[in-house]
């Protein structure tokens, strides 16, 4: 699925999600190799290949022998916000902009 709800479902349980980083996938889990150790909470693969995924799950596996890193995964996961709370004040702010013509669409 491009974006479910069964990543959110793992990341907030502390199990780390091996996902295709595409719509919401992408949005939602975080990879060591592209994050910060602060924000990172997943393994994502770019390519939809066989081998992209099994590159994926051999990453995942090995960073699982670190348990402090492994830990900090869960622990990044657990703490994630992926409720409407904040996501209703993007949307009304992109949708004000939208409406008043303002073609800049995210703030810097």
């Amino acid at each position: 699925k491009p974006c479910g709800l069964n990543q959110m479902y793992s990341l907030r349980y502390g199990t780390v999600p091996v996902v295709h980083g595409v719509g919401g996938l992408n949005d939602t889990v975080f990879d060591p190799n592209e994050e910060t150790p602060e924000q990172a909470n997943g393994f994502v693969f770019r390519e939809a290949t066989p081998d992209a995924l099994h590159a994926a799950i051999t990453r995942a596996l090995a960073a699982r022998e670190d348990r402090k890193a492994w830990r900090k995964l869960q622990e990044n996961g657990m703490k994630g916000d992926y409720s409407w709370k904040n996501r209703a004040g993007e949307y009304a702010a992109l949708y004000r902009n939208l409406i008043a013509g303002n073609d800049r669409i995210h703030e810097d």
